[in-house]
């Protein structure tokens, strides 16, 4: 059998926008050291960044690791890799091109290791989408971005929380766009990338998915529309001729609004809010996005960056702390069934 060498998951953070509440639900969520005896933390921002941020919001005895080598580490601690030296300017609650910027540099910093292996997960606080805009990040946002990064044909936005895991067919594209986006060929895409997640990532060894439909009462047999039969049906059928247990479409508010839903292992939502509108309702404020179908494992918290509330040390930090505690799963997931397949493989090997 193959030697199973138990290895302190290194959970890389990018501080998001400046302006928003980034740091507040990291620093939050890491000032419990208990949180290091189950990974090593590295929030790529810099030695100015935390004695700011500490400081106004009034965080004390926040011990950290200052680093400019992440081969140089300190497992039992958080860390600080260093990714700028100069201070930053910090105006709490405003949209600004400055805090897109730092918000790019931690996110690219901690993107290259991830890519590098130097780190083994990614957790990424809120940016605002608009600030970071700039020649070198020309995306929708961070799932996009990562999706290029990793080479990856296709990815999966998917929101997880202990009651449920909802994917979305489409992303951030306005609605009336979705129609234009809808073909049974990417539906089936999306099924498969969720249906691979679902056992790869969270063990479960025969999900079921249920997908919704587009329209009103699926369409109500064509009089609302015709994607449900066109499109959507067509993508199920396809995906059970390979031993997906996909099914549907369901019309999407019945389905939620009773308990139809927790029947099913993964669901699948046509666009963004028919999924996250439910998504974050069951979660209450304690839900993880996951993307879904990359080589490396990144989650975030389920909400924005509540520029409304910056600096003000009210912000509530579970939900980023869930992020940190999904990422830890994932990855032990992903290793768990890469050393059953190398077991296999030798078992084979010895048989033949």
């Amino acid at each position: 059998m193959t030697k199973k060498i138990n290895q302190k998951i290194r959970i890389g953070i990018s501080i998001g926008d400046l302006n928003g509440i980034g740091a507040e639900i990291i620093l939050k969520a890491l000032a419990d050291n208990r949180i290091c005896e189950i990974c090593t933390p590295i929030i790529f921002a810099s030695k100015k960044w935390c004695t700011y941020f500490t400081n106004s919001l009034n965080i004390n005895d926040f011990n950290y690791h200052l680093t400019e080598d992440l081969e140089k580490l300190k497992s039992n601690q958080v860390n600080v890799f260093a990714v700028w030296q100069k201070e930053a300017e910090v105006k709490e609650g405003e949209e600004s091109e400055v805090s897109g910027s730092f918000a790019h540099k931690s996110l690219e910093a901690a993107s290259n290791a991830l890519k590098e292996k130097n780190i083994d997960a990614l957790v990424t606080a809120p940016i605002n989408k608009k600030a970071i805009q700039s020649a070198n990040f020309d995306f929708p946002g961070h799932t996009e971005y990562l999706q290029q990064l990793d080479g990856a044909e296709d990815s999966l936005m998917l929101m997880i929380s202990e009651s449920s895991k909802i994917g979305v067919v489409t992303g951030h594209i306005p609605l009336k766009a979705v129609t234009e986006q809808l073909k049974a060929e990417l539906i089936l895409k999306k099924i498969s990338l969720l249906n691979k997640s679902l056992k790869e990532d969270f063990n479960i060894r025969k999900p079921s998915i249920a997908v919704l439909g587009l329209n009103p009462h699926a369409g109500d047999n064509g009089l609302l529309g015709n994607e449900e039969k066109d499109i959507i049906l067509p993508a199920i059928q396809q995906a059970k001729s390979i031993e997906i247990l996909a099914f549907g479409p369901y019309a999407a508010d019945g389905f939620f609004s009773g308990s139809n839903y927790t029947n099913f292992d993964g669901v699948l939502a046509m666009y963004h809010d028919q999924g996250l509108i439910p998504a974050k309702m069951f979660s209450i404020g304690e839900g993880v996005n996951f993307t879904a179908g990359l080589s490396f494992v990144r989650t975030s918290p389920d909400h924005g960056t509540a520029f409304d509330i910056a600096g003000k040390g009210v912000a509530n930090e579970t939900s980023f702390r869930n992020a940190i505690y999904a990422a830890i799963d994932i990855v032990k997931n992903r290793r768990d069934l890469a050393d059953m397949q190398k077991d296999m493989l030798v078992v084979n090997k010895t048989r033949n």
